[in-house]
């Protein structure tokens, strides 16, 4: 990972954490359960989708790599 994405996503996981606590402290004090429990579904959805979007992020640069370095060993072969 670049170490800006590593910046976005430490902030990211702190937003998060933030929110899951708030959503603690609604449903410990017994009211506004249903807040709590939007907020705990919203972070739980969002968080899949990101990670959801950043493997295949991955796993389309990989094949790209991939198909890069095998072009330029056919080359190199051919030559």
């Amino acid at each position: 990972m670049e170490l800006p994405s590593i910046r976005l996503w430490v902030v990211f996981y702190l937003i998060a954490f933030v929110m899951l606590l708030w959503a603690v402290f609604l449903s410990s004090q017994g009211t506004m359960l249903w807040v709590s429990l939007m907020f705990v579904i919203v972070v739980i959805g969002i968080n899949s989708m990101v990670v959801i979007r950043e493997i295949r992020r991955f796993t389309a640069r990989a094949r790209m790599q991939q198909n890069l370095t095998r072009d330029l060993h056919g080359d190199k072969k051919q030559g």
